[in-house]
């Protein structure tokens, strides 16, 4: 099972999430990718996406994080034993956040929110200290990232499997042209 996490302010909408999911059902696969909608609390968040991994051996999960969502996936493949493809992951949205405060919308659903200190505090709960396992992870970044430093993630998962592309942007517009290593990563052999 492959599980897309998406980022702050997004939805299963998004662009990397329907074209991960586009290409696993044009492989008869469409059963085995999950894109829930997950809230904006951190903490609901993480409830939502344990108990549709719970049950499920974690050698047959793979969770993709994009931006907020590899900092998810981060916490949950150290918790839970499973695989992890960070996508220009945050780092410490803890902090970064924190000049977001007050009123938020979701990008693709419009619901506005008001982001609080009880969201960063969340966040910080959720802070893992040193990741374990780093094969267990496929870090995906690009040096032209606007939002966030890539060199701070390529350190913090220094000997995962790392894939730095030159350029681009936070959204990754190349992503598709990285699926099958996704794939691969996940134990899927694209055709």
């Amino acid at each position: 099972m492959i599980v897309y996490v998406h980022g702050f302010n997004s939805s299963p909408a998004s662009t990397k999430a329907r074209q991960l999911g586009t290409r696993l059902a044009a492989m008869g696969m469409a059963d085995r990718f999950r894109c829930p909608a997950l809230p904006h609390r951190p903490a609901d968040a993480i409830a939502l996406l344990e108990s549709g991994i719970r049950g499920v051996p974690p050698e047959h999960i793979t969770l993709v994080g994009s931006s907020l969502g590899g900092y998810y996936s981060t916490w949950l493949a150290e918790r839970h034993g499973v695989r992890a493809v960070l996508v220009n992951p945050a780092i410490t949205p803890q902090l970064g956040l924190q000049a977001y405060l007050g009123e938020q919308r979701n990008l693709y659903t419009g619901e506005a929110y008001q982001l609080t200190r009880t969201h960063l505090d969340e966040l910080s709960s959720l802070w893992v200290e040193r990741p374990t396992r780093m094969d267990r992870y496929l870090l995906m970044v690009t040096t032209g990232d606007e939002v966030l430093d890539y060199r701070e993630a390529v350190a913090r998962y220094a000997g995962a499997d790392q894939l730095v592309v030159q350029g681009s942007d936070h959204g990754f517009a190349e992503f598709e042209q990285y699926l099958d290593r996704v794939l691969r990563f996940a134990g899927i052999e694209a055709a």
